[in-house]
């Protein structure tokens, strides 16, 4: 298991009610022993001017999921978990209606940072978008 301890959906869904991700409706939705999973549903908060999912939502998305990743792995009490570059490539679209599903997965786990592969699907289980998410570790 690469968490610091065992968390429950519950508790991850506090750090996701807040702020943006709150604003955006992302929810943790699985933990297992190597992985998170968050849900983003693609409602108007989220489109792009042609009726579409927008590339940026797909963004907040994963560096969401992956920094919290990170927070769940660090002592929070003497370090932050921030973003330190991200690259997405958007391969289909995401239609209103349906629910967008961020898996991910550790690439590198350092000292000083974290490099995350994330996988975002839609219901049917196709991908929309693949994102890689360097996580810096710094102390507070």
């Amino acid at each position: 298991m690469i968490w610091r301890k065992e968390y429950s959906l519950d508790e991850l869904n506090q750090l996701f009610a807040r702020y943006m991700t709150g604003y955006l409706d992302i929810k943790a939705s699985k933990i297992t022993p190597e992985s998170l999973e968050a849900t983003m549903p693609i409602t108007e908060k989220v489109l792009q001017p042609f009726g579409i999912l927008h590339g940026g939502a797909s963004v907040v998305l994963a560096e969401s999921v992956g920094s919290i990743a990170s927070a769940l792995i660090i002592d929070t009490e003497k370090y932050n978990a921030v973003g330190l570059e991200i690259n997405a490539n958007h391969l289909r679209p995401g239609k209103m209606g349906n629910v967008a599903t961020a898996r991910c997965i550790p690439i590198h786990l350092g000292r000083t940072t974290h490099v995350w592969d994330i996988k975002i699907q839609d219901e049917k289980n196709r991908i929309i978008c693949v994102s890689r998410l360097t996580v810096a570790i710094i102390k507070k």
